[in-house]
């Protein structure tokens, strides 16, 4: 088993950003819609379409073809609330419908260098394929959201 580590650093109103490490070796910034996650309530009561992060917690991910995109990508799994939660290149909040956007910079409000980050990511999961391990993702806050 390998596991990717994303740890959210900055909750705005408008984004998140974190940073994603595999072994405790740092691979990208992230940015990701607003986290909304009220702890202990049902999704429903505080996800809004298109416009939230995905709670904290461990996500197995697997490569499966998107229709969105026409291409295989990476997918988290079995994430409570939401579907097609993917991994891919995009620069702000407004890139993603829930899904995890990397980035080699970070900026105020999203991140730079998207694809040589994606695919930075890609390696690392042929990688674990290559080794026959599954990939897994635990994500946590590292700060509270701004409200």
């Amino acid at each position: 088993m390998a596991e990717f580590v994303l740890k959210r650093v900055q909750c705005d109103a408008d984004c998140t950003i974190g940073e994603l490490s595999i072994g405790g070796r740092f691979i990208s910034f992230t940015v990701e819609d607003p986290v909304r996650e009220v702890p202990g309530q049902p999704v429903e009561s505080w996800k809004i379409r298109g416009q939230t992060a995905i709670p904290v917690g461990r996500y197995k991910i697997e490569r499966t073809f998107s229709p969105r995109f026409q291409v295989t990508m990476p997918l988290l799994l079995d994430v409570p609330g939401f579907t097609g939660v993917r991994i891919h290149a995009g620069n702000t909040a407004a890139d993603t419908d829930g899904c995890i956007l990397p980035g080699l910079e970070r900026r105020e409000k999203g991140v730079g260098q998207s694809q040589l980050a994606y695919r930075e990511i890609l390696k690392w999961l042929d990688s674990i394929d290559q080794q026959g391990l599954e990939a897994w993702i635990t994500i946590t806050n590292e700060v509270t959201a701004e409200q």
